[in-house]
């Protein structure tokens, strides 16, 4: 029997950017903010409500609505794949032109997370997710795994052309709350779609899952501290999983997972995490209001 409307959880998932370009024919110089349709479908598959939450700043900014608005009302957020992350979000200059990443984008990711951590409420990360999410507690990413990582066995981590059919093995590590999900699973197949990856691993949280034999962070999670809510990522994309295929690690546990954390935190006490450890990489969300009360004046 399906769900009532009132009973299901509300998904929040973060927007990918495409900026004003002059020299597009269709929105041409408009900014626009869009969602990738799987992941919208793969937390829908679970009876989840899905919201993207747009910037609240830019150009055309009008009204008060923040992104703690938005974390108030929401139980979880999805932060979804897309641009590189700007160096500089993590203390760096780019190497390569091509590396520049996206900062407009690194601010608002850095500000939402900010929002949902400071409002108790669950996140969970997928391929730039994940390697927004390390930064923003104070991690550093390789600009490029190829050239920096060093391993000899270094695996081709993204293939322009066989795109989300590029896979390879991952090693889950035991007793890890991913060993749990995956109790008769010692190492999976996995997509692989990115360039960039974890190098110095945010305080306060553990890697369950390596690339093999190249040993890149493939899961990450938030230590279960007193105090912490639940903050979880994936470096490839579970949405990309065919659903009952066998050619790569079944997503279900991982989606459960995460909407058992929603479930659970939407009838916990209400309370707002201010004090909690984890500072969020230069305070984001500041740097967004700033620039909204801007466009106000």
């Amino acid at each position: 029997m399906p769900q009532p409307v009132s009973a299901r959880l509300k998904i929040g998932l973060s927007a990918c950017f495409s900026h004003a370009d002059p020299a597009r024919s269709l929105f041409t110089n408009k900014t626009l903010q869009y969602v990738e349709q799987s992941i919208a479908h793969w937390l829908m598959s679970a009876g989840a409500m899905v919201v993207m939450v747009p910037c609240p700043t830019g150009e055309t900014a009008r009204g008060d609505t923040k992104l703690s608005h938005y974390a108030e009302w929401l139980d979880g957020v999805v932060m979804h794949g897309g641009a590189d992350v700007w160096p500089g979000s993590y203390g760096e200059v780019p190497l390569k032109d091509a590396w520049i990443g996206d900062r407009i984008r690194d601010l608002y990711d850095l500000a939402l997370v900010e929002a949902f951590e400071q409002a108790g409420k669950p996140i969970f990360g997928v391929c730039r997710g994940l390697q927004l999410i390390n930064v923003a507690f104070g991690g550093t990413l390789y600009q490029d795994i190829e050239e920096q990582h060093g391993h000899p066995q270094t695996l081709k981590h993204r293939d322009p052309v066989t795109y989300d059919q590029n896979f390879h093995q991952i090693g889950i590590v035991p007793g890890t709350r991913l060993a749990k999900l995956y109790p008769e699973v010692q190492t999976a197949r996995v997509n692989s779609i990115h360039h960039q990856g974890v190098k110095d691993l945010a305080p306060g949280f553990e890697v369950e899952a390596w690339s093999l034999p190249d040993r890149v962070a493939e899961a990450i999670r938030r230590r279960p501290e007193r105090g912490r809510s639940y903050i979880a990522a994936t470096q490839w994309h579970p949405e990309f999983h065919k659903y009952g295929s066998t050619e790569t690690v079944d997503d279900t546990p991982i989606l459960h997972d995460f909407l058992w954390a929603c479930a659970t935190a939407k009838v916990a006490p209400k309370t707002t995490l201010r004090g909690a450890p984890g500072k969020i990489r230069d305070r984001a969300a500041r740097v967004l209001q700033q620039a909204l009360l801007r466009r106000r004046r």
